[in-house]
């Protein structure tokens, strides 16, 4: 099953290109109710509404260094800092934005502006210390995260050990295009994983190369606690700007539209547009944050 939010926060469910509205006021609140409720009898043509962020967690866990080909990469360009294995830290919840919505460029906070794909799992019903034997039960989902980052205020950050700044600011946090169930993805360390700019790949990998599974992640998470409609997410695959041969020519300008795709899940498209498109305004004054 698809789940979706959509138009000015309805909530439904995607079968065979129709949305089936749901009778519940939020997708937290489907979660939360325990996954179930009625049909409105409103249907409506995917195609005539307007997909949001799925969903707007109370807590969004972030995963890092769990691709260890992504800390390969680091090391081409000698990265500022270690990537590694289980840093975790929170996102702005804030910053989340669904498909076709725009990633407005903050001119005045960065020149390095970065993507990166992720798969995120949603969190079904609250819990804290589980194994991750138990972890399945936790898993009501499945959604497209892309991570956008600046590369330079992430080096800055990093100085002190921990960085969220730079993937905290506003629309920094493409989420969708809706929720997978579990039962049409059996196995989510099997998904080929790709996203693309204007067309062109350039993260190419496989969610079978994590270090450590996604039952590891969550239960490695449930001393923190988790609440009915919680996102994890479990790090990113190689291929970023960042950590290329050549990161000037390929980081993220406005103009720019990613595609962030999924095996079984879909496509989370957001294009990237100047903040004097976002805001009518030039961007204020630079601060080197």
């Amino acid at each position: 099953m698809r789940l979706v939010t959509f138009d000015d926060g309805k909530v439904g469910r995607v079968e065979d290109g129709v949305v089936a509205r749901l009778d519940v006021g939020s997708m937290r609140e489907y979660f939360e109710g325990g996954g179930t409720a009625e049909p409105t009898g409103d249907e409506y043509p995917l195609a005539d509404v307007s997909l949001r962020a799925p969903i707007a967690p109370k807590k969004f866990f972030h995963t890092a260094g769990n691709f260890r080909e992504h800390e390969d990469e680091s090391k081409n360009v000698d990265w500022s800092h270690e990537i590694a294995p289980w840093i975790i830290f929170f996102q702005n919840v804030d910053s989340i934005v669904g498909p076709d919505e725009p990633v407005v460029y903050p001119e005045h906070l960065t020149e390095e502006l970065d993507y990166e794909l992720e798969l995120a799992v949603v969190i079904g019903k609250a819990g804290k210390w589980f194994s991750s034997e138990e972890a399945a039960d936790y898993i009501a989902g499945y959604v497209i995260f892309n991570d956008i980052t600046a590369r330079d205020i992430q080096r800055r950050e990093m100085r002190s050990g921990v960085f969220s700044f730079c993937k905290a600011i506003d629309t920094f946090c493409p989420l969708g295009p809706w929720i997978v169930t579990p039962d049409e993805i059996p196995d989510p360390h099997d998904l080929a994983m790709e996203l693309r700019v204007n067309g062109e790949p350039r993260q190419v990998s496989h969610s079978r190369n994590m270090s450590v599974t996604i039952p590891e992640i969550l239960s490695h998470y449930s001393p923190l606690g988790y609440s009915a409609g919680d996102v994890v997410s479990t790090g990113t695959v190689s291929g970023v700007a960042g950590f290329s041969d050549d990161p000037a020519s390929m980081y993220l300008k406005p103009g720019d539209v990613m595609e962030a795709e999924i095996e079984r899940i879909g496509v989370l498209r957001n294009p990237v547009i100047s903040w004097q498109e976002a805001h009518g305004e030039p961007p204020p004054e630079r601060v080197r944050w």
